[in-house]
């Protein structure tokens, strides 16, 4: 039996790989510029429609033809015969057979659109992400040729249940953000055909804008230089103050709340290390559940004293706070569409791993603010000492139910590659909601066990605990070493997210985590 596809699923995260490819750069500065695109569904003939580029997804047997060369799909062939066979003609020429990854751009005159592009998406889509080729080709069409408005449909939705025909579309426009030099974009509407329409639709896609505008953000903070995660938090706080109160703690403050360990890590920059609590509270309704997303935020690791060698291994470390970067991403998200019952705290240890005669050194001990003591065995493991006192914190705002995000440990990388991100939890019922939201969003989590044998690595001799143990397992290791700073009552969960934080062909962040953690939000609300 063929399974039939949720496109409620898959709309969301095709809507959204249109919002996320346009991306300015100026020549000192990575800058995002967030450029409204309109997106709207159409009930009209596809071949009346006029504009630049009508993108049409193609499956292999959508490409199938007849013993006189014409499609046995009737869009295709419709399309085809309104250009006197140059679909068909073309196609065979270019050996295109739809393919997933291929794709080729016609010029076509006497007919609506100015282009017609086929892209393919192989024997069909199986899940959201697979909806994210189409998005891509369709934004490399628009920025190649500089198009103002596109039009979005597929060959045939065999397999595709009146849900999930939404999610495409929000599937689609889910990627459509594309860099352009000295140029700012100049897409200004897609426009869906097939796919539904409605009041649930346009709410769908308007969820799904504001869901981008997060994923934007997250993106221009990662590849953004250091120390600007404060003041963004403090304009997403101001944008949305219906809904928003921050607090952003300094040293002193810090002190006075004896986060030694978070404060160990910071003592080298000259740079003062600053302590993000964002609090998000519905309008009107009451609370039902209190939940908390904690990001790491290392703005810049040099590794300390347990200094980075090897090529390729400090020149990224900006990206280091790509956790926060989700958080913060999220919460800009969550402003805007505002959930109802349930309140959210956003939480960030901002601060640089640096080297200088204040650097916490190798033997050090550390305590953090529960009165657990850490022995620094290793200065590049700095990052789970600043997620100590953030989670102690968070666990003090009395929530229900605590995610923490962090491109933690290369272990974790080894393990599961560039796209996959680990996760840990001892809540099977925490697991189950964010993996379930993580399939909405077209995500990949893989759940890892928490070994306990493997703490005897984490004792020390003269504190509670050392701050890294054996190089095996350390991705456990470092999960295990974050659940001692955890109340047994909060649920909790970590994610490592070191490899799909970034994407390494094409040398920018992903923006990966702000749509699960925003769909495990709203199944909150």
């Amino acid at each position: 039996m063929k399974k039939k596809i949720d496109v409620l699923k898959l709309g969301v995260n095709l809507c959204e790989v249109i919002l996320k490819k346009f991306v300015y750069i100026n020549t000192n500065l990575l800058l995002l510029i967030y450029q409204k695109i309109s997106f709207a569904a159409k009930e009209t003939d596809l071949v009346e429609w006029k504009g630049d580029i009508l993108a049409i997804g193609v499956t292999e047997k959508d490409m199938t033809k007849d013993k006189n060369l014409k499609f046995k799909n009737q869009i295709l062939e419709k399309l085809d015969s309104k250009v006197n066979g140059l679909l068909s003609e073309v196609s065979g020429e270019e050996d295109f057979t739809g393919k997933a990854g291929q794709s080729t751009v016609i010029r076509v005159s006497g007919f609506g659109p100015k282009r017609v592009s086929l892209i393919g998406l192989g024997k069909g889509p199986t899940d959201p992400s697979s909806y994210r080729v189409l998005g891509e080709s369709v934004a490399s069409a628009a920025k190649a040729s500089q198009a103002n408005n596109v039009a979005v449909a597929l060959a045939s939705s065999e397999g595709l249940t009146p849900e999930s025909k939404l999610a495409t579309a929000s599937a689609i426009a889910k990627d459509n953000m594309f860099k352009s030099e000295y140029k700012k974009p100049s897409l200004k509407c897609v426009d869906f055909f097939g796919l539904g329409g409605g009041p649930e639709f346009e709410k769908k896609l308007k969820y799904t804008e504001d869901i981008c505008s997060g994923v934007i953000l997250a993106k221009e903070l990662v590849n953004a230089p250091a120390n600007v995660l404060a003041e963004e938090a403090a304009k997403v706080a101001a944008t949305y103050s219906d809904v928003f109160t921050a607090k952003i703690l300094d040293t002193e403050q810090c002190k006075e709340l004896k986060m030694g360990s978070y404060l160990g890590v910071a003592a080298a920059s000259t740079n003062p290390p600053k302590f993000i609590h964002l609090c998000y509270k519905p309008p009107n309704g009451p609370i039902k559940t209190k939940l908390t997303l904690v990001g790491k935020g290392l703005t810049f690791d040099s590794g300390g004293y347990n200094i980075k060698t090897g090529l390729g291994s400090m020149d990224l470390m900006k990206c280091d706070m790509g956790g926060s970067a989700a958080v913060l991403g999220a919460a800009k998200a969550l402003g805007q569409i505002k959930p109802p019952g349930v309140e959210v705290h956003f939480i960030v240890a901002a601060c640089e791993n640096m080297i200088s005669g204040t650097s916490m050194r190798p033997g050090d001990i550390l305590t953090a603010s529960n009165g657990k003591t850490i022995e620094v065995s290793d200065t590049d493991a700095e990052g789970r000492l600043t997620l100590a006192d953030a989670l102690v914190y968070a666990c003090n705002q009395g929530v229900d139910k605590i995610v923490d995000l962090a491109t933690l440990t290369g272990a974790c990388i080894v393990a599961l590659g560039p796209s996959i991100a680990g996760i840990f939890t001892p809540s099977d019922e925490l697991s189950n909601e964010v993996v379930a939201a993580a399939e909405v969003a077209g995500e990949k989590l893989w759940r890892l066990p928490m070994e306990e044998s493997y703490w005897d690595s984490m004792k020390s001799g003269v504190a509670d605990m050392v701050n890294a143990g054996s190089p095996k397992g350390d991705s456990i290791t470092a999960a295990l070493f974050l659940k001692q700073f955890v109340d047994e009552k909060v649920q909790w969960l970590h994610i490592d997210m070191a490899g799909p934080v970034w994407n390494n062909k094409k040398n920018a962040a992903t923006g990966f985590a702000i749509p699960t953690l925003v769909e495990w939000v709203v199944s909150n609300s």
